[in-house]
């Protein structure tokens, strides 16, 4: 399937699927929406005294929520191991095309990037001192951990072109592999993802949207 690589509203980039005109990340800004839905609600969201987070990231895609994640783990001294799920990598040329380095100010943004993007799938490598990674390359639906993350990245392909990603089937795999009193958030507000969120038993409440977007979800497994 063809992909191209676009600029969105903030200037940072991400890849365009024309096909099914969809994009990894927001039009109206690629790294504005991964700050606001996965850093602000989700990671920001977690209790300080928790040390290592573990994070399961469904749609590795890019690696700019990995990107994000790391720069917040250092500025924070917060330790997190990242595991970041993805069907179909993006390639080393897509990655070259892609500006999250030098979009975002922090000047480890280039050396982070280029390390989670060198690593070897499926081996666990270090970042840096306070973030691990380990990338899978697999199918959504062959996840199988159980209670193993604090806080999930719910980022696959809109239900609009993957509707097989949101639902119920898939949510009972979040939950599963979620801990007690873990969390998931997701750019969607679609009341079906919402409905079947609770399905399966997290708690779900609507947030404020990133840019463009009105509304998002963060759902909670309460033990």
């Amino acid at each position: 399937m063809k992909r191209e690589i676009m600029t969105t509203a903030d200037g940072s980039t991400t890849i365009h699927i024309p096909e099914w005109n969809e994009q990894y990340h927001s039009k109206h800004g690629a790294i504005q929406e991964a700050y606001h839905v996965f850093i602000k609600t989700g990671f920001n969201h977690l209790s300080k005294a928790l040390s290592p987070i573990k994070i399961l990231e469904i749609g590795f895609g890019t690696g700019l929520n990995a990107l994000i994640t790391s720069l917040e783990a250092k500025n924070q001294n917060r330790e997190v191991n990242y595991c970041g799920v993805e069907g179909y990598p993006v390639s080393q040329e897509e990655m070259s095309q892609l500006n999250y380095a030098t979009a975002l100010d922090d000047a480890s943004a280039e050396a982070y990037f280029q390390k989670i993007h060198k690593g070897n799938w499926e081996e666990n490598f270090v970042v840096h001192d306070q973030f691990k990674l380990i990338k899978q390359e697999k199918m959504f639906d062959e996840i199988e951990n159980k209670k193993e993350f604090d806080l999930i990245y719910f980022d696959a392909f809109g239900a609009r072109v993957q509707p097989e990603l949101w639902e119920v089937s898939m949510f009972q795999r979040m939950y599963e592999a979620v801990k007690d009193n873990g969390v998931l958030v997701t750019y969607s507000a679609k009341g079906s993802v919402r409905r079947a969120l609770q399905e399966v038993g997290f708690v779900v409440e609507r947030l404020d949207g990133p840019p463009g977007k009105r509304e998002m979800l963060r759902a909670t497994k309460r033990n």
